[in-house]
């Protein structure tokens, strides 16, 4: 990866997004950055960039950013799976009729790839450890929105003739994740919480299992997901399979990293929430030579150091409620958490 190109990142200022503008940066790469501002926060915003506050979905004005553009990496979305049960038309906006209209704009202005950052709720319950040859089994509006943008991106790139790479990243942790989110990002979410003298909370019984994965083992398989040809129409995904953990372990390490120690409140299951969640790795460590070199509790550490510093937030709830039913967790409808 010697040229340097001209790329575009969605989701410029929040967690994974700013992370990789940063890193493509400094690679010397000159990057475009466009963020709506719903879930990012502004100091995530990296100096040096051309930043645009924009929506994805205003195709007009993305598509005159767009001009002179070879590489777009799409990392905005709306990742809120449980809530996607319960404000379907949001989250089904800002995945899917977002990512057709960056997808359009970067056919339209020719660019050479398209990088999309779907995500693994696109396996659903299927058999653990998934595999990129599974048929997806999205069970929820978030996970469906993401599998229909998958096939959108391909479709049209066939059609078009552009390169395109899927990114299957899992539960990725680290420093600039937004921690003030009620709905999402379970291990910001314990954290802040402690850090408050509150409790954590886990929905049914905690044994649901997990892998997690910290931004620069992340960034190191998207980073050669621009140029490199061996990854054309490749689904690839992104994440530790070695260290699987529980929900309640997950809450165990937050305890201990942060020293303290407040059992968590249990509350009803959340409605479509998968008990399994479990990537395999293998095709990463084929392809892309991919190693974990952050383990869950160094990560989760480096994830509350960056909270300590910044200073803990009241939770903010940003996403209204479109289906308010005996469905929806209490924490959400009285805004507990």
């Amino acid at each position: 990866m010697n040229s340097k190109y001209k790329v575009l990142v969605t989701g410029a200022a929040g967690f994974l997004g700013s992370h990789l503008v940063e890193k493509l940066h400094n690679l010397g790469h000159t990057v475009i950055g466009i963020d709506n501002m719903m879930g990012g926060y502004k100091d995530n915003i990296i100096e040096g960039i051309e930043f645009h506050e924009l929506d994805c979905c205003d195709l007009q004005k993305v598509q005159k950013i767009m001009k002179g553009v070879e590489i777009v990496y799409h990392c905005a979305a709306t990742a809120h799976e449980g809530l996607s049960v319960f404000s379907p038309y949001e989250i089904t906006k800002n995945n899917y009729l977002a990512s057709v209209s960056i997808f359009t704009a970067a056919i339209n202005n020719k660019v050479k790839r398209i990088v999309y950052c779907s995500s693994m709720a696109r396996y659903g319950d299927s058999k653990t450890p998934f595999t990129e040859d599974m048929e997806p089994k999205p069970i929820d509006p978030y996970a469906i929105s993401k599998v229909a943008s998958e096939k959108v991106l391909a479709n049209l790139c066939e059609i078009n003739k552009i390169e395109y790479v899927i990114a299957v990243p899992h539960n990725i942790i680290g420093p600039r994740q937004r921690y003030d989110d009620p709905f999402r990002n379970v291990v910001s979410i314990m954290i802040n919480r402690m850090m408050q003298g509150k409790a954590p909370i886990i929905y049914g019984d905690g044994e649901q299992t997990r892998c997690f994965s910290y931004i620069d083992d992340c960034l190191s398989c998207l980073i050669p997901m621009l140029d490199e040809k061996k990854l054309n129409k490749q689904i690839i995904n992104i994440g530790p399979d070695e260290e699987f953990v529980t929900i309640n372990k997950v809450a165990e390490l937050c305890s201990n990293v942060t020293g303290i120690n407040l059992p968590p409140i249990y509350k009803k299951d959340r409605p479509q929430e998968v008990k399994h969640a479990i990537c395999s790795a293998d095709k990463a460590r084929q392809l892309l030579n991919y190693k974990t070199k952050v383990s869950l509790k160094e990560g989760i550490q480096k994830t509350f150091d960056y909270i300590k510093k910044r200073g803990v937030k009241p939770f903010e709830y940003h996403i209204n409620l479109e289906i308010n039913n005996d469905l929806t967790p209490d924490t959400w409808k009285k805004k507990e958490i």
